[in-house]
């Protein structure tokens, strides 16, 4: 039997550093949501774990020693007292180290899709939270306030309908050099609504939040800015912003039509660009 994952790109519309842990682990504060696009995970059952990467972006992965899928699987098998055994197939659609979670979307993908496969327990949080900070949230798979270090997982505002433009412009930013380069202190935790009415509500709600590591990104890819000011151009955006680290950003639209017909518009050589809806929930396919 072989059963599959969908793993989508997990989408930071604001992202606060509310503050910094005596370790030197960032506090945030962020709302995700997921893109209705992302990498697809393929599993059966086999001797031995193996793991085959194929896509678009599958090229950069294929140097990985230990693919943080791997390290699910292997994370989840010991969980369960059971010898890892499977055939795992990624199908990579996702720019890698571009602040989308491709990774922890991949990870959070396998500890699914395994768990109904070797028929065990979900995975915990504690293993979630180890293979990254933003497994935890990719794991929910649904829109979620994030805050912590990525343990801390609140139910979002109720979101009405809407679409995003994800434009990744081929540039990788590393995100220890972005939290290095950011200046200043700490922004407080955002004020929120128990709901957004409509699309533009949620781009004027989401405008007096920030994401902090925007500026940083900036200044260490200053085409970040380029893109945000072509996204904020293009008619009928609501709201251009950097996501996580970098180096996507997204631009919001009032329907994912809108989004689709926008992200067709505004190709440039050498950028990966997606429009669409927004998932609402990461769920087998």
């Amino acid at each position: 039997m072989q059963a599959s994952e969908a793993a989508p790109a997990k989408i930071n519309l604001f992202l606060h550093v509310t503050g910094r842990r005596a370790d030197g682990y960032h506090l945030l504060d962020s709302l995700v949501v997921f893109a209705a696009h992302g990498d697809v995970l393929q599993a059966r059952a086999a001797p031995g774990l193996s793991l085959e990467i194929d896509g678009p972006f599958g090229g950069a992965l294929q140097a990985e020693a230990d693919n943080l899928v791997l390290r699910a699987a292997r994370g989840l098998a010991a969980e369960a007292g059971i010898v890892p055994n499977a055939a795992l197939r990624l199908t990579k659609n996702l720019p890698v180290a571009s602040g989308i979670g491709g990774g922890s979307a991949d990870a959070a993908a396998a500890l699914r899709l395994l768990a109904r496969l070797w028929n065990v327990a979900p995975a915990s949080p504690a293993l979630a939270l180890a293979l990254g900070a933003d497994v935890p949230v990719c794991l929910s798979g649904r829109p979620t306030r994030m805050q912590g270090i990525g343990e801390t997982l609140l139910p979002a505002p109720g979101l009405p309908d809407f679409g995003l433009v994800l434009v990744n412009l081929g540039v990788a930013v590393a995100t220890p050099a972005v939290f290095r380069a950011r200046a200043g202190g700490f922004t407080p935790p955002a004020a929120l609504p128990a709901a957004w009415p409509d699309a533009a509500a949620l781009a004027a709600g989401l405008a007096a939040c920030v994401n902090d590591l925007e500026a940083p990104a900036i200044g260490l890819a200053p085409v970040i800015g380029e893109v945000l000011a072509t996204l904020r151009a293009v008619p009928g955006s609501l709201l251009a912003r950097m996501s996580g680290s970098g180096a996507t950003c997204f631009a919001l639209f009032a329907s994912g039509a809108e989004a689709a017909a926008a992200a067709k518009n505004i190709r440039r050589q050498g950028w990966w660009t997606w429009g669409g809806g927004v998932a609402d929930s990461a769920a087998a396919t």
